[in-house]
């Protein structure tokens, strides 16, 4: 689901492979593998995926089809 979710985003931006992989500090060729499923980003890519089009982590990674990013209490 990731691999449909980030493609969806970046074209709902209007940003090319080569555009997002730039703007999120990785090569065209891995943004190319992570839309292709034939590599998964590491969790702390998928936060910057997810900072970057402002989308709840759920979300991209298909736990919810509801995008809202929602900051939540901590109960620290």
């Amino acid at each position: 689901m990731f691999n449909k979710r980030l493609k969806l985003l970046r074209i709902s931006k209007n940003l090319t492979q080569k555009q997002l992989s730039l703007n999120i500090g990785v090569s065209e060729i891995c943004v190319q593998n992570y839309e292709s499923c034939r590599r998964k980003p590491t969790y702390d890519m998928l936060i910057i995926i997810a900072d970057y089009f402002n989308v709840s982590l759920d979300y991209l990674t298909g736990r919810t089809d509801n995008p809202e990013n929602k900051q939540i209490k901590s109960y620290h």
